[in-house]
């Protein structure tokens, strides 16, 4: 095979190469509260064990879906692996990430035996660098969490494989790739301006799921490389190696290492390493304004000024007119201006530099359905005045 992970590529179902380099490391203490605000009580168990100091679990456990039932995740073999792979072969390799290389692969519908090319479904292989000591706290963290969460916004494990120093995982495969590949690769496609809203509900509604769960999950890693889109441009939320649970109890947050991504990272998490639900809010604010503007959270091309996207764009968000000077040019001016308006006005909520005044996903995502849901009707209105 060669060595294939010795370059990045961006691809299918592939972790950015360019965020990698922005990665945010940081040391690690323990849960925090704060009495003046009441949180439920009743979500006192973990979905993993952590046992690891920095929150990471420390085996793979046996578990359970969110609603009781067993999961079914497969665990293949690393031999039914190499045989959906066609060894780990070049002309299957699709990208490279933080955590290792992927490959695409065959299998069975049912059985999940492996197939030859063409026949059967295709997956995603994730086939972790052995070296990694970090990437297996990660691979372990993203089989107990994803073997139990289940939503159409979410990408779907379909299995893992853990053979001696071998870890692997098995996705669904997503055909269109990275949100980050379709904003800023060069030759790219521009998506229209009905598809960035619609991918903007679709990572609002995974990100609704997670927080509005019993025991409420923090993603952590919110971010345009880590949001796939499938044939029909539907996106789904991947990578949940940095997900952890959220605050319980009186805790308002979770005080953990600092990882993650330079200019998604909310900056009171980088600055203390507390982390709450509001943490992924300021990100999802940052991948609204990669949707509006189609730059780069961080760009170090750009010069000083305008390197982060965050302080560059938030002068203009604020006013209704200015606001339209950080529009992507590849669209055109094909776009809705109330529209524009109306999520340039969520992404400033969202980064709002005091956690407390940013609005939880509910309230952002009741927004933006709204506006997918007056885009369509306009469409339909304006569909029959053209039959008639």
């Amino acid at each position: 095979m060669g060595n294939l992970c010795g370059r990045p590529t961006r691809c299918a179902n592939a972790s950015s190469p360019f965020a990698s380099k922005n990665t945010l490391t940081g040391s690690s203490t323990s849960i925090s509260t704060d009495s003046s605000k009441k949180a439920s009580s009743k979500a006192t168990s973990s979905l993993p064990s952590f046992n690891n100091t920095d929150g990471s679990p420390t085996k793979l456990q046996s578990f359970n879906n969110t609603d009781g039932s067993p999961t079914k995740l497969k665990s293949f073999s690393l031999n039914e692996l190499k045989a959906a792979t066609r060894n780990f072969r070049s002309d299957s390799f699709l990208g490279e990430g933080g955590f290792g290389c992927v490959f695409k692969g065959w299998i069975d519908e049912k059985t999940f035996a492996p197939t030859r090319p063409g026949t059967g479904i295709v997956v995603a292989v994730k086939k972790l660098k052995r070296e990694s000591f970090q990437g297996h706290k990660e691979w372990l963290t993203e089989v107990t969490y994803l073997g139990q969460l289940h939503h159409e916004n979410l990408v779907k494990l379909i299995g893992y494989c853990s053979e001696d120093d071998n870890k692997l995982l098995v996705y669904e495969f997503m055909p269109r790739g990275s949100l980050e590949n379709h904003l800023f690769k060069r030759g790219a496609q521009p998506i229209s301006w009905n598809m960035r809203v619609n991918i903007a509900v679709d990572v609002a509604r995974g990100l609704s799921f997670l927080h509005s769960l019993p025991i409420q999950v923090i993603y952590r890693d919110l971010k345009a490389s880590n949001v796939l889109l499938d044939s029909d441009f539907n996106a789904k939320l991947s990578d949940f190696g940095l997900a952890r649970n959220g605050p319980t109890g009186d805790n308002t947050h979770v005080s953990t290492r600092v990882v993650g991504t330079r200019g998604y990272a909310a900056p009171e998490y980088v600055a203390t390493g507390r982390l709450s639900l509001t943490s992924d809010m300021y990100s999802f604010g940052v991948v609204l304004l990669e949707l509006l503007s189609g730059r780069r959270a961080l760009d170090e091309d750009r010069g000083a000024a305008e390197e982060t996207l965050v302080e560059w764009a938030k002068p203009f968000l604020s006013n209704k007119r200015k606001m339209f000077r950080i529009m992507d040019t590849r669209l055109g001016g094909q776009y809705s201006k109330k529209g524009a308006q109306t999520i340039a006005s969520l992404a400033l909520q969202c980064i709002h530099i005091d956690p407390k005044n940013r609005p939880n996903i509910a309230e952002v995502l009741a927004e933006l359905e709204k506006l997918q849901s007056a885009r369509e009707s306009m469409a339909a209105t304006q569909q029959i005045y053209s039959r008639g």
